[in-house]
């Protein structure tokens, strides 16, 4: 049960990243999230669209590892949580250290939890 509600929780996230990237990303909101200035969000736009669009993947394959059947349940939060796991140290190593504590350590936690049964 814990680690459902943490796979909710990092899908949620991951929405929030989605919209962030794809959507705000120029404007205020998303220029003060990622520390760009106007002139560094403009020239960057599309990529970071489509960085949302990837991270909007996990966030399906997180909601569909909450519907799926218990036997599929498991293995689909397996694989994005590692998905989600890897992008976050990827991130936090080579973008800024926050992301470690954003992404992979709460992606880490619910395997954890989800693997030992909670």
């Amino acid at each position: 049960m814990f680690a459902k509600i943490l796979i909710l929780i990092i899908a949620l996230l991951h929405i929030y990243i989605l919209i962030l990237e794809m959507f705000l990303w120029d404007k205020p909101a998303g220029r003060k999230a990622f520390g760009h200035s106007a002139e560094q969000a403009k020239a960057s736009k599309t990529l970071a669209q489509n960085m949302g669009l990837y991270n909007g993947f996990l966030a399906a394959g997180l909601f569909w590892s909450l519907v799926a059947g218990p036997i599929l349940s498991f293995s689909v939060a397996n694989f994005f949580l590692a998905c989600v796991f890897i992008a976050g140290v990827y991130g936090g190593v080579t973008a800024n250290r926050k992301i470690i504590f954003i992404q992979a350590v709460p992606a880490l936690l619910a395997l954890i939890l989800l693997n030992v049964g909670f």
